[in-house]
């Protein structure tokens, strides 16, 4: 009868501590700012606050997030492009080509120069399905 308290007990304490745990950690990480420099979050809050916005004829900026320290990620839609029919490689090419000599100069991206972001274009085509992503390097920026 002992023995049977005393692993009830030891089951307890074993699933209290689960318990804790998890809490801890679900709590940390929902609560948990992913990007910890104020000035970032507050241009990127800055850039929201104009989204979704037709930055080039056929493109629109929809949204910029921080997923994760030192990088930004910029979600945009081609208005005049649909998945099926359209030849995706050749179209990433011709972005790809044009976005690093516009990361480059852009004095709106400075910051993000200035802080060794990296920067993530995410392309959706007009009816919201994924296209392809761009990624640029603080590497290939500087």
């Amino acid at each position: 009868m002992l023995q049977t308290k005393k692993k009830k007990n030891l089951n307890i304490l074993i699933i209290s501590a689960i318990v804790a745990l998890s809490l801890t950690l679900i709590l940390y990480y929902s609560f948990k700012e992913p990007v910890t420099d104020k000035e970032m979050v507050e241009l990127v809050a800055k850039y929201n606050q104009n989204c979704p916005l037709v930055i080039q004829e056929g493109i629109r900026l929809d949204n910029v997030t921080l997923p994760k320290d030192k990088i930004v990620q910029y979600n945009l839609t081609l208005l005049n492009v649909e998945k099926e029919t359209a030849e995706i490689e050749t179209i990433k090419k011709n972005i790809e080509e044009s976005l690093l000599s516009t990361v480059k100069a852009n004095p709106g991206l400075q910051t993000f120069r200035d802080n060794d972001f990296t920067l993530i274009y995410n392309y959706d085509d007009k009816k919201e399905n994924y296209l392809f992503e761009i990624t640029i390097t603080p590497e290939q920026y500087k």
